[in-house]
């Protein structure tokens, strides 16, 4: 039983308990003599009283009470003390397999419910088949009587049928032979009834991590077995480290079963000892990680060609059925001079909107669109999932820099660095890339103001009929401001100055 706050887990709190299996004379032999041994006397009757609250010829809920009976009937103080006991026998019976223990929230009264769900002891075929309980046993009461126990729950076969079993024959005779069902009529009221006055229960949740955790099975059969690390493989089926080490690795770079296989297979993922080694292994998942992803993009952009140009020809058609998403006027972009007598500034707003980003590059180039420049968006149109009409205000906002009369060049670092920095900013409407291309347009004439030259009035003081020359300018260090950012040409004039300076390392 997880508990963090002890306020959370009084006397005052309520319980109930749910049994849906009753105890036959075997199962009160193995609780004495096998789970007792192993969890102690005030556990098993923690048991005994828990399954005492529902009929013993009844399964299903008992009544809803204050846990206060539990404490009292067990003989523990409702104090800290009591709680801290009460909690630990609770939790010895769940490690044990005989009690599942859920907390329900309810709103009304701002309390908890506590739900005790009991399991039943295992058959004694079924827990000596199971070897960390007989371990433990072992662990708590020796071998030898772990083996005496054994022999008191099992009754041999006679002398005169030892040895028979190949000549066993199965002559037992099945259901539908010796009874009919009559199955053209179907009695719906009785399947209601019996859906009605089935207990409802609610699931508890399970944890993600141990749902798709992988087991030692699930390598061993898929491992090589001539491999040289087939030995150190076999070896995590007893290392729960190790285990640990794989599963967080797989999660971490969203591997396969075949894919850490093919990692424990590479030398050096374990030392001479056998020790599955973390930063090894992380590191070659690491490179298979972005190898994988490099090949995957690459993939899908040729994959997004083809679907472009077979959706190309039915985009007429689909158009039409679509519906066009109007633009608030406070959001209006200037009409590029390429289209002031093909369009006005309301056709060219809802073009930007509408229109997928291929079509829009078309008006831009009455030509060929520049396979180079087609590439650039169809990586930020598959990689970076950027909206459409997001695209096409990128598309917009660089047009209208070429044609500004600037020196700035359309090249990948330069459109990589605005696509990122919109991705950072989480710019996902069309209203939010209009304020983000008037936020950079605000940025840019602010730094042309701050680095044009100040205009003097070039007139120096005169001193006895001489005029003595202006003292020079000093520059003085502006201080920057909060707002004010880095516009997408110092970006990208950055991420080329690290490209060089990582590559000049390389060399040296």
């Amino acid at each position: 039983m997880r508990m963090n706050n002890m306020l959370h887990y009084t006397e005052n709190h309520r319980y109930c308990v749910y049994r849906d299996f009753s105890l036959s004379p075997v199962d009160d032999k193995m609780l004495g003599l096998i789970y007792q041994p192993m969890v102690g006397a005030l556990a098993v009757s923690l048991y005994r009283l828990l399954a005492d609250q529902v009929a013993l010829d009844q399964v299903g809920y008992s009544a809803i009470e204050q846990q206060r009976g539990l404490f009292l009937t067990m003989g523990l103080e409702p104090s800290e003390k009591g709680r801290a006991i009460l909690i630990e026998q609770a939790s010895k019976l769940e490690a044990v397999g005989l009690l599942q223990t859920s907390r329900l929230y309810i709103p009304d009264g701002d309390d908890y419910l506590y739900e005790y769900e009991l399991q039943p002891p295992l058959s004694p075929a079924e827990f000596f088949r199971t070897q960390h309980l007989t371990l433990l046993l072992r662990d708590k009461i020796g071998k030898f009587a772990v083996l005496s126990l054994r022999e008191r729950f099992f009754c041999m076969e006679p002398g005169d049928m030892y040895g028979l079993t190949y000549n066993k024959e199965n002559i037992s005779v099945p259901f539908y032979e010796i009874f009919e069902l009559n199955t053209h009529s179907i009695d719906y009221e009785l399947e209601q009834a019996i859906a009605e006055t089935s207990i409802a229960r609610q699931p508890g949740m399970k944890l993600v991590e141990e749902e798709e955790a992988l087991n030692y099975t699930d390598i061993i059969v898929r491992f090589p077995r001539e491999s040289v690390n087939r030995a150190f493989v076999e070896k995590l089926r007893f290392d729960p480290e190790g285990m640990g080490i794989a599963n967080y690795v797989v999660r971490k770079y969203d591997l396969s079963v075949q894919d850490l296989c093919r990692l424990l297979d590479e030398d050096g993922v374990f030392d001479s000892g056998g020790t599955l080694l973390l930063d090894e292994l992380q590191h070659k998942a690491n490179l298979h990680f972005r190898q994988g992803k490099r090949r995957r993009e690459e993939r899908e952009v040729a994959y997004a060609k083809v679907v472009s140009i077979r959706g190309e020809e039915n985009a007429q058609e689909a158009g039409s059925h679509q519906e066009e998403v109007a633009v608030q006027m406070e959001y209006y972009v200037e009409v590029p001079p390429q289209f002031t007598n093909k369009c006005d500034v309301h056709q060219y707003n809802m073009m930007l909107r509408n229109e997928p980003y291929t079509r829009l590059l078309k008006t831009f180039f009455p030509g060929a669109v520049p396979d180079n420049l087609l590439d650039i968006f169809e990586k930020i149109d598959l990689n970076y999932k950027l909206p459409g009409e997001v695209i096409n205000v990128l598309i917009h906002y660089l047009m209208a820099l070429l044609t500004s009369g600037g020196e700035q060049r359309i090249n990948r670092n330069f459109v990589d660095a605005i696509a990122s920095n919109m991705l950072m900013k989480q710019i996902n409407t069309y209203e939010k890339a209009v304020q983000y291309i008037r936020d950079q347009a605000k940025v840019k004439e602010k730094t042309a103001a701050q680095t044009s030259p100040a205009a003097g009035n070039g007139r120096g003081r005169t001193y006895g009929g001489r005029t003595a020359k202006p003292k020079p300018e000093i520059p003085i260090v502006q201080s920057s401001g909060g707002e004010q950012g880095v516009s997408e040409e110092e970006f990208a004039e950055l991420l080329k100055m690290a490209e060089r300076m990582k590559a000049s390392k390389k060399k040296g």
